[in-house]
């Protein structure tokens, strides 16, 4: 076989496996967000850094969920991790955005965080401060054995299909996963273009 026909085989092989009872459970709970006049705080970094500006993007403008991703304030976060540190890139933007229990953050990750092997650090510390303030802790992730799986209150784990692809296939079920919700009739307010 061809890498294309394995890649693709390997995408049919997730949407076949992914829990879709967690995706309407986060659809409903992001529904119940807006519903409560809620923030929506989308965080990751790398590839799914660029993925919580898209996904920021549709939450906003198709389902009429406030909605911010940290990520693209670049100056705050190079500052903050300048003066104070990676670790805390997250949790100190959200101190200042008071989030609060009406709030909710989404963590788009392939690990979802692991203090233990200091990796996505500053995941670990933005879950950890939303769920010291009350706020919901939703996730897409790759691995079932990090912090955000292990603590968040809605998390869609991308089934593991093949160990080798765990990045490529996370980050791009992290646009299908977002993608379902925002079109979900729960959600969607607006409709797209085409």
């Amino acid at each position: 076989m061809s890498h294309s026909e394995d890649f693709f085989g390997e995408s049919r092989a997730i949407c076949d496996a992914i829990d879709l009872v967690k995706v309407e459970l986060l659809a409903r709970d992001l529904a119940a967000l807006r519903e409560r006049g809620g923030r929506l705080f989308v965080l990751g970094v790398g590839g799914s850094a660029a993925n919580c500006s898209h996904a920021v993007n549709d939450f906003r403008k198709l389902c009429g969920i406030e909605a911010y991703a940290p990520v693209d304030n670049v100056a705050e976060l190079t500052a903050r991790a300048n003066d104070e540190g990676w670790d805390t890139i997250f949790s100190g933007w959200l101190e200042v955005s008071r989030l609060g229990a009406a709030d909710a953050i989404l963590i788009f990750s392939v690990g979802g965080g692991d203090a233990a092997a200091n990796v996505s650090t500053n995941i670990v510390r933005a879950v950890d401060f939303a769920k010291a303030r009350g706020a919901r802790v939703f996730g897409v992730v790759g691995k079932d054995t990090g912090h955000t799986a292990a603590q968040g209150d809605v998390v869609v784990v991308i089934p593991q299909v093949n160990p080798a692809r765990v990045t490529p296939l996370s980050e791009a079920f992290q646009a299908v996963v977002w993608h379902c919700l925002v079109s979900h009739p729960a959600l969607q307010r607006r409709s797209t273009k085409w």
